[in-house]
C-alpha cells in the first residue's frame, strides 16, 4: 500500500497538502505556479504606453467634440424655432428689467397679480408711445427731410465745382440728379413700409404680443416656473442649482440696470445736441440710439454714425463735424466713466472679454447675438462657480 502510494506522489497524482495550500493533484495541474522570468517579460497594457498628458487630450477632445455638437444642433433648433426663441429672450431681458419694480410693488401692498399688470402696462404704453412718435415724426417731416437733402446736395455740388476741386459740374449735376429722383420715386414705398407695413412688420407686432405675454406670465409666476423646473434633482443638486439659478438672474438684472441707464444717459445727451443744432427726425433718431446702446461698444457707433450722415445731409458738414465732436466725446465718457462705473462692477467682465463675446455672437447669430452676448457671459460668469461648488459673488 505504502510502495503504491509512492509511486502515484511521484507521478503527481497526489499532492501534498502543505505544498499546495490544501489543493488535490487535478488543481494544481489546472493552475501551475507562474515562472520569474515570464512576470518579468510581461509588459504593461496598450493604456500604459501612451503619454499621460495625450490621455488628458484625446479625454477632453472627445468631451468637447461632443459638447459642441450638442450646441450646435441646439442652436439649429433656436434657429428654426426663432419666431419663439427671439421673443422668449426678449421677454427674460424685459422681465429682468420690471421685475424689482413688480416686487417692489408687492413689497408695499399689491398683489402679484396686479403689481404684475402695472408694470406690464407701462411697459405696454412706452413701447407703444415711441412707435407712434417715431411713425408720425417719419411721415411729418419726409417732404421736409428731402428738400434739405436737395438744398445740400446744390450747395455740396456748387462747392466742389469751385476752387480747389474744380470737379466737373455736368457730371455732379447728373449723379445729383439721380440721387434725388431715387429718393423722389421712393418715396411711397418708405412711407408704406412705414406706415401699413408688411410681412416684416406684421412678424414685428407678432413678436411683441408674444413677448408681453411671455413676460406677464414670468412676472407672474417665475419663482413657481423656476422650482419646477429643478423639483426633479437631488437635494444636494437642487440647492446647487437653485442658488446658480438665483446667481445668473441676479447678473441679468443688474446688466439690464446698468445697461438701460447707460442708453438712457447716450439718448438724452444726443437729443439735447440734435435739438440745438436743428437736425430733424430728432425722435428716431433718438429712439434708434437708445436701443442700439444696448450692444455694446458697437450699436452706439453705427446709431452715431447714421445720425451724423442725417446731419451731413441736412445741415451740412459743419453741423455733422460738431455732431460727430458730440459723439466722440460722450463715447470718451461712457468708455472711462459709464461703462467702469455702472456696468464694468456690475457684470464683472474685462472688456477683451466682452469684444470677444460680441463678435462671436455676432457671428452665430447676427444682430440678436450680438445683443445677448454680453448679458449671457454674465449669466455664465455668476453662475458657474456656484454649479462648481465655488463661493458666490457678494
Amino acid at each position: 500500500m505504502r510502495a503504491s502510494l509512492r509511486r502515484l506522489w511521484r507521478t503527481g497524482a497526489v499532492t501534498s497538502p502543505v505544498g499546495n495550500g490544501g489543493r488535490t493533484g487535478e488543481a494544481a495541474a489546472e493552475a501551475p505556479p507562474e515562472a520569474p522570468e515570464q512576470i518579468e517579460q510581461a509588459g504593461p497594457g496598450p493604456d500604459g504606453q501612451v503619454p499621460r498628458l495625450l490621455q488628458q487630450c484625446a479625454a477632453w477632445s472627445w468631451r468637447l467634440l461632443l459638447t459642441g455638437g450638442v450646441i450646435y444642433l441646439a442652436f439649429r433648433f433656436a434657429v428654426e424655432l426663432r419666431l419663439v426663441v427671439i421673443p422668449f429672450i426678449a421677454a427674460l431681458l424685459l422681465t429682468a428689467l420690471l421685475q424689482p419694480e413688480a416686487h417692489w410693488l408687492q413689497k408695499h401692498g399689491f398683489s402679484p397679480l396686479l403689481s404684475t399688470w402695472c408694470m406690464l402696462l407701462i411697459a405696454l404704453i412706452v413701447i407703444a408711445g415711441a412707435m407712434t412718435l417715431v411713425v408720425n415724426q417719419i411721415a411729418d417731416q419726409y417732404s421736409v427731410l428731402f428738400s434739405e437733402v436737395q438744398r445740400t446736395i446744390h450747395h455740396l455740388q456748387h462747392s466742389l465745382a469751385g476752387a480747389p476741386f474744380h470737379l466737373n459740374a455736368g457730371r455732379l449735376s447728373a449723379l445729383s440728379k439721380n440721387v434725388l429722383t431715387y429718393i423722389s420715386q421712393h418715396k411711397s414705398v418708405v412711407a408704406g413700409t412705414v406706415l401699413t407695413g408688411g410681412k416684416y412688420l406684421t412678424e414685428f407686432l407678432a413678436d411683441v404680443i408674444l413677448t408681453l405675454f411671455i413676460t406677464f406670465f414670468l412676472l407672474k409666476d417665475g419663482v413657481r416656473i423656476w422650482a419646477w423646473l429643478i423639483r426633479g434633482m437631488r437635494p444636494a443638486a437642487n440647492s446647487r442649482t437653485d442658488q446658480a439659478g438665483y446667481q445668473a438672474w441676479r447678473a441679468l438684472v443688474y446688466y439690464m440696470r446698468g445697461a438701460t441707464a447707460v442708453a438712457a444717459i447716450h439718448a438724452v445727451v444726443l437729443g439735447v445736441a440734435l435739438w440745438l443744432l436743428g437736425v430733424p427726425l430728432l425722435v428716431p433718431l433718438v429712439v434708434l440710439v437708445f436701443l442700439a446702446a444696448f450692444v455694446p461698444l458697437v450699436g452706439i457707433l453705427v446709431a452715431g454714425a447714421l445720425a451724423v450722415l442725417v446731419a451731413l445731409a441736412t445741415k451740412g458738414w459743419v453741423v455733422a463735424v460738431i455732431l460727430l465732436g458730440v459723439l466722440v466725446v460722450e463715447n470718451q465718457i461712457e468708455d472711462h466713466l459709464l461703462q467702469p462705473l455702472v456696468v464694468g462692477r456690475i457684470i464683472r467682465l474685462h472688456p477683451l472679454a466682452i469684444i470677444l463675446a460680441l463678435a462671436v455672437g455676432g457671428i452665430i447669430a447676427g444682430i440678436v447675438g450680438a445683443i445677448i452676448a454680453v448679458p449671457f457671459a454674465a449669466v455664465i460668469t455668476y453662475a458657474w462657480p456656484v454649479l462648481r461648488g465655488d463661493p458666490p459673488y457678494s
